[in-house]
């Protein structure tokens, strides 16, 4: 029963070659998928291309509907899952940080070094900001202490913190990625429309 790791059916060893593994297969399918391509992550913002909105939802949906159901049939053991611990005001402040960064050169983590291991100009600026910013924040820490580990929620999921049944979430969820989707397309066959007229 899963996890595999946890319940020591694969050796604790093999952790750190599976995440190489993975990394290397999801940069080859990120790649593959055109999500080098800052304009084409941009496009999101601009109305013009939703493709990387489409693969994460489908990607995360596909993963919370594949663990509910293998924890349903006894394959797998979700309360053995690790579940990040939240701090509320450092997550709602990083991510205001990533997403400009995100909407200003077109990448995220990820996808810029996907870009950067094919030698994309563009994601070597992206990369090194990134890592300047590292860098500042590991000198500052002291500074940025307080805030980063303020207002601690603990291993909190959005199931807990609404106290919905997980399974009406997965429901809930598939319905927004639905919509999100149909949404989606309304804009892009907009944006098309005024490209070309």
């Amino acid at each position: 029963m899963g996890p595999l790791l946890p319940n020591g059916i694969i050796p604790t060893e093999w952790d750190s070659l599976i995440a190489i593994l993975i990394g290397l297969v999801f940069g080859f399918i990120l790649e593959s998928s055109g999500f080098s391509s800052s304009r084409k992550l941009a496009g999101v913002f601009y109305g013009y291309d939703f493709a990387v909105l489409k693969v994460f939802f489908t990607a995360a949906l596909v993963a919370l509907i594949g663990m509910y159901y293998m924890d349903y049939l006894g394959y797998m053991d979700l309360a053995q899952l690790y579940v990040h611990p939240t701090y509320l005001w450092g997550a709602i402040i990083g991510g205001i940080i990533m997403g400009v960064g995100f909407v200003s050169a077109g990448f995220c983590p990820g996808t810029s070094l996907c870009a950067l291991a094919i030698g994309k100009i563009d994601a070597f600026a992206y990369v090194g900001g990134a890592l300047i910013g590292i860098f500042i924040f590991s000198e500052l820490f002291t500074l940025f202490q307080p805030l980063y580990d303020g207002t601690f929620l603990g291993n909190v999921t959005l199931m807990d913190t609404f106290d919905i049944n997980p399974y009406w979430f997965v429901f809930i969820f598939t319905l927004i990625a639905i919509l999100i989707f149909v949404i989606s397309d309304l804009i892009r066959k907009r944006t098309k429309k005024q490209v070309y007229n």
